[in-house]
């Protein structure tokens, strides 16, 4: 479910939460300053802002929250027409907000519901957008699955006994299948994977290496560095700089996904079957 974060009128709040009924969650601030503590602090899909509560006082923490979380799309509302809407419609797009909705036209509240319910998860969406079509139109259904479920978890779960527990398969069952396959360990696809959303979050100049590691679930900053370290031999700041979220994606697709892309044809990783062949897999996703 998408998380948004609003500021509205009181009189609004009731109307955005119906409209997002099964499609998205709202949370609501105060104050655009509200608005930045809740960025970092937790999971925000989008954010949605009225015309009508960003006055002139509001307008440099709207432009501080674009420019710090740039992968949170803003979308400014109008609920009403009058001149003061329209000059704050302006000072909003001049300060970053590319999106608006007008909710007195028919289909004004539908198109909000477009812009910001979807997808589910907008990072999960996007690599999926570019993995599937990389393991290939022929691979398993039960394949598929595996990895839209590893796309969508990394970010909440740590261990392949929980990544197991969520597909309803023995943890030993799922590491035995993929060693038959001559695949790369489930632990090394989490650990991958979990490294390409914390790319993805390392996006927003908002967020620190202690931001993103809460954002993931690790210990401490101290934890996703060792982490890194281990992974790729680099620190929490080289990862930042050298690893954007689409490099991360494709270095992850490049050699997890590419190499493998025959085994995958017949890997069903939740279901008997798998062929029994070979012996240790190995971690590939390292720097050369």
């Amino acid at each position: 479910m998408v998380t948004i974060c609003t500021l509205l009128p009181p009189a609004e709040r009731h109307r955005i939460e119906a409209v997002g009924d099964g499609c998205f969650v709202s949370f609501h601030a105060d104050s655009c300053r509200e608005l930045l503590a809740a960025a970092r602090r937790g999971r925000v899909d989008a954010v949605v802002l009225s015309v009508h509560r960003c006055g002139g006082e509001e307008l440099p923490a709207v432009a501080r929250l674009v420019r710090e979380f740039p992968a949170i799309p803003a979308v400014a509302l109008v609920s009403r027409h009058d001149r003061h809407a329209t000059e704050t419609l302006l000072r909003l797009g001049a300060s970053g907000v590319r999106a608006a909705v007008d909710c007195t036209e028919p289909g004004g509240w539908r198109r909000l519901r477009e812009l910001v319910g979807r997808p589910a998860s907008p990072v999960a969406a996007r690599i999926l957008q570019r993995l599937i079509p990389a393991l290939g139109d022929d691979v398993p259904e039960d394949a598929r699955l595996f990895f839209e479920a590893l796309t969508r978890l990394a970010p909440v779960i740590r261990t392949v006994r929980a990544l197991a527990r969520h597909l309803r398969v023995r943890p030993s069952t799922l590491m035995s299948r993929f060693l038959r396959a001559v695949l790369p360990s489930p632990k090394t696809y989490l650990a991958a994977m979990r490294l390409v959303h914390a790319a993805y979050l390392f996006r927003n100049p908002g967020l620190s290496v202690s931001d993103v590691a809460y954002r993931l679930d690790f210990s401490s900053p101290q934890s996703l560095s060792r982490h890194l370290k281990a992974m790729l031999g680099v620190t929490a700041g080289e990862y930042r700089r050298r690893f954007p979220f689409d490099v991360a994606l494709a270095r992850f697709v490049d050699l997890l996904i590419t190499p493998y892309r025959e085994t995958f044809r017949a890997f069903r990783p939740l279901n008997a079957g798998v062929g029994d062949q070979g012996s240790d897999a190995v971690t590939v996703f390292r720097t050369g």
